[in-house]
C-alpha cells in the first residue's frame, strides 16, 4: 500500500515553470484572473500569495501593483507561466478557454462559477480552505452576513418598495444576474424581471426595450461592465420618457467594480449604494453609518 506523506513532510512540488515550492500543502503562488478572488485573498490577509492579477483588478488599490496577466476573456499565457503559479483562479464559462489552455500547459486551475449570494459565500469558504485560512474565512462570511442583515433591517423602514430595472449592458439590453437581483431585494426594492434572475448566461437575460416600458420601473440602476453609463442615452430611448424612473429622474449608475464582481465588493459597497438610492426614492434619509458594512477592511 502506498504511504502518503503527512502535510509537513511534503517535498517541493514543481510548478508549470519548474521551480515554485508548495509549503505545508497550500498553494503559495496564486494568480487571480478576476477581481473577487483577489479581494477575498486580501481580506483573508493573504496578499503575498498573489503573484498575478487581471488587468481589471481594482480592489484593493494595492492589488493594481501586482503583475497584470489577463483581460477577462484573454490571457497572456507566457507571462502566466513565467510567474510560476501553483494555482490559477478563474471565473465562469467566459474564461473556460483560458482555463483549458492553462490546464493543457500543466497549470493547476480552479474555476469558480458563483451566480448568487449563497454561491459567493461558498466561494469564500472554498478559497479560505485552500489557503489554510478556514477560521478567517468563516469570520469574513459572518461579517458580510451581518452587513447584509443591517441593510435588510434598514429597508424595513421603507413605506413602499420601488420597482427596479437593473441594466447590466446597453446593447443588447441585459437585465440583472441573480446576485444583483438578490441584493436589490435586500436593499429594499423589487426587480421587474424576476423570471430572468437565475439565467446565468447574459444572452438569456436579454430584454426588449418595450417590455421595460411596460413594466414601468420606478428606479433604473445601470452598470455597464467596463464602461461609463450614459444616463441621457437611457432617457432618450424611444418611449422611455413614459417610464416612471425616467420621468422622475431616478436613473442611477452603480459602478461595475462594486456590483458586477461576485464577491465582497457586491456584498458591501454595491448593496450599500443600491440601498442609499432606494432610500432616497422612498423619501428616507439613511446617511447614518451602517456599522456591519463599514467594518469590512482590507487587512
Amino acid at each position: 500500500m502506498t504511504a502518503f506523506p503527512d502535510r509537513d513532510e511534503l517535498e517541493s512540488v514543481p510548478s508549470a515553470g519548474g521551480s515554485a515550492r508548495r509549503q505545508a500543502g497550500f498553494p503559495q503562488r496564486i494568480i487571480c484572473l478576476t477581481d473577487e478572488t483577489t479581494e477575498t485573498l486580501y481580506l483573508l490577509g493573504e496578499r503575498d500569495r498573489i503573484v498575478g492579477v487581471s488587468a481589471y483588478a481594482m480592489r484593493p488599490a494595492e492589488a493594481r501593483k501586482k503583475p497584470r496577466v489577463s483581460a477577462f476573456k484573454d490571457a497572456n499565457f507566457d507571462k502566466i507561466l513565467g510567474l510560476e503559479p501553483d494555482l490559477v483562479l478563474t471565473f465562469s464559462d467566459v474564461q473556460a478557454e483560458i482555463a483549458s489552455e492553462l490546464i493543457r500547459r500543466g497549470v493547476t486551475v480552479l474555476a469558480f462559477n458563483q451566480r448568487s449570494i449563497a454561491g459567493i459565500f461558498d466561494m469564500i469558504a472554498v478559497l479560505s480552505r485552500i489557503v489554510g485560512k478556514q477560521a478567517e474565512g468563516e469570520a469574513l462570511t459572518d461579517e458580510l452576513r451581518r452587513g447584509l442583515d443591517a441593510i435588510a433591517e434598514s429597508a424595513t423602514s421603507f413605506g413602499w418598495r420601488p420597482r427596479v430595472y437593473f441594466e447590466e449592458w446597453n446593447d443588447p439590453l441585459i437585465s440583472g444576474i441573480e446576485w444583483v437581483e438578490e441584493l436589490i431585494e435586500i436593499a429594499g426594492g423589487d426587480g421587474v424581471f424576476p423570471e430572468l434572475r437565475k439565467c446565468g448566461k447574459a444572452r438569456d437575460r436579454v430584454v426588449n426595450a418595450d417590455e421595460v416600458v411596460a413594466r414601468d420601473p420606478q428606479v433604473i440602476l445601470a452598470s455597464w461592465c467596463g464602461k461609463r453609463v450614459k444616463k441621457e442615452e437611457i432617457a432618450a430611448r424611444p418611449g422611455w420618457g413614459e417610464i416612471s424612473a425616467v420621468r422622475d429622474g431616478n436613473v442611477y449608475e452603480i459602478p461595475s467594480t462594486c456590483i458586477l464582481q461576485p464577491g465582497p465588493a457586491s456584498l458591501t459597497e454595491g448593496v450599500r449604494q443600491i440601498h442609499q438610492v432606494l432610500a432616497r426614492v422612498a423619501g428616507l434619509d439613511i446617511a447614518r453609518e451602517l456599522e456591519p458594512v463599514e467594518r469590512i477592511t482590507l487587512l
